[in-house]
């Protein structure tokens, strides 16, 4: 096979245009997902057993039904079921940040069952209402015990983005496929865009180490 990537580094700007689209919805559903991951974790422990079994039936469906599907069912079905009418870019960080929710909420649990129960009875030794032992108290300990799970499921946020090429966001995976299009070179535009998702994800597990070592210099 004759490879050409003299030909087609010259026009791989939209594929850098891509990649930067890419990490920004990356960063938008990141935080969703751990907004709503947040907010399950609180649900799974309310003393509301409905909120409980919500977060049960959430979290099976989200891990029992592909990426894809959901994605499409953002984007088809939202505008017809609730009159709103949303772009794909909405559409796509809602269905990616609330698939990654589902896992976050488990990161979180597990960090929680991680947390002495000491802390629980000092805060209330206290007298602190509960959402301040939650969010002064336990919370922070949670997220900064599980700085290496939450930057790994940033990654597969990332690896999730080139779905949302089917709901026409041009992201990496899109713009790689209109640049083939144009060039007749698939496997050279491939490779470059599989190189660029590397870096991306590379990146992201670097940063993640050095926040990790931050984190444990700051419990020292």
């Amino acid at each position: 096979m004759d490879l050409q990537f003299i030909e087609i580094i010259p026009k791989t700007g939209p594929l850098l245009w891509g990649a930067l689209y890419t990490i920004c919805v990356g960063l938008i559903a990141c935080g969703v997902g751990i907004f709503v991951g947040t907010g399950l974790l609180l649900m799974r422990n309310s003393r509301f057993w409905l909120l409980r079994i919500f977060v049960s039936i959430y979290g099976s469906f989200i891990r029992g039904t592909p990426a894809l599907v959901q994605i499409l069912v953002f984007y088809y079905a939202l505008a017809p079921l609730t009159g709103i009418d949303i772009g794909p870019f909405t559409a796509g960080i809602m269905a990616v940040g609330f698939n990654s929710g589902a896992y976050v909420a488990e990161i979180l649990r597990g960090g929680l069952s991680r947390i002495p129960k000491g802390q629980w009875e000092a805060a209330e030794a206290l007298g602190l209402p509960k959402h301040k032992v939650w969010f002064k108290v336990i919370l922070p300990q949670v997220f900064n015990s599980v700085i290496p799970l939450l930057v790994n499921e940033f990654t597969m946020v990332i690896k999730i983005t080139p779905l949302l090429s089917t709901i026409t966001l041009v992201e990496l995976t899109r713009a790689s496929q209109m640049l083939y299009n144009e060039t007749f070179r698939p496997v050279e535009v491939l490779l470059l865009a599989a190189l660029i998702y590397f870096v991306i994800c590379f990146s992201i597990s670097q940063f993640g180490e050095y926040l990790q070592r931050r984190s444990q210099k700051f419990r020292l």
